[in-house]
């Protein structure tokens, strides 16, 4: 079969494990409710009602992708664009084009963030691999003018971060449905988690810190990983309606076409 996504690659290695998608899904987190698009999520009420459930839809239609062979994952593509063609018709205007930039530019930076917090550095081949596999994905949805190199995006990636975060109105609602939806001590973890992979500039403008709290576990978490130990820890401390759904990002997901649809 031929794949969207090699299986030698380190895009699979990285997206094959739940403890990464995990910190991945904690970074967008913090980004989504600082970004000035924000408001797009909020259009259809999915987001403040279920805010979680929201974002990691998002995060498993990526890694569904991900896994996927060439024909499923260009259709699972296509139809994340179609979703947004249909919101965007019924909220009668389109959503801009940098902010589809951004939540690529999110699935390029935290599949980055995330494995080199938990695991080790990626090699520069191997972060011009993640870049390639999402810039892949962007062009398939017709998003125009995609960085064409890993330089050319760390640098779009910055002037994004620069033009198109601020602190608004959605963003301290949003918090407030996190602490809502994890409780005190799940959302205390969660931002001690987004302190340890989102940039200088998310991090200052939520008032995250560098995630000192964690950053004495994730030392053992790399020899500990593997052991039972690790794995009640993991679904200890997430609600018990997405145990389930983590548990499983541990395996390949089920054919494409067992996709729910939001």
């Amino acid at each position: 079969m031929e794949y969207f996504v090699s299986p030698h690659s380190i895009v699979r290695t990285i997206w094959g494990k739940a403890d990464t998608v995990l910190f991945i899904f904690a970074g967008a987190a913090a980004e989504f409710a600082l970004n000035k698009a924000v408001d797009w999520l909020y259009f259809t009420g999915r987001l403040p009602a279920d805010p979680l459930g929201r974002l990691f839809s998002t995060v498993e239609y990526a890694r569904r992708i991900v896994f996927a062979g060439r024909a499923d994952a260009e259709r699972a593509i296509d139809t994340i664009a179609a979703i947004h063609a249909a919101v965007e018709q019924q909220r009668g205007m389109r959503i801009p084009d940098w902010a589809y930039r951004d939540v690529l530019f999110m699935l390029i930076d935290y599949s980055i963030r995330a494995y080199e917090a938990l695991e080790r550095p990626l090699t520069p081949a191997e972060q011009a691999e993640v870049f390639d596999v999402f810039r892949r994905v962007g062009q398939r949805m017709g998003i125009p003018e995609l960085p064409a190199t890993l330089t050319a995006w760390q640098q779009a990636r910055r002037q994004h971060l620069a033009d198109n975060t601020a602190p608004s109105r959605y963003t301290h609602d949003l918090y407030r449905q996190y602490r809502r939806h994890l409780g005190p001590l799940r959302y205390g973890l969660l931002r001690q988690g987004q302190g340890l992979v989102v940039p200088e500039r998310v991090r200052g403008l939520l008032g995250l810190g560098r995630g000192a709290v964690l950053r004495p576990v994730v030392g053992l978490y790399r020899h500990l990983q593997h052991l039972r130990l690790s794995q009640w820890a993991r679904t200890s401390l997430l609600p018990a309606a997405f145990r389930q759904q983590i548990a499983a990002l541990d395996v390949e997901p089920a054919p494409l076409a067992h996709l729910p649809m939001r």
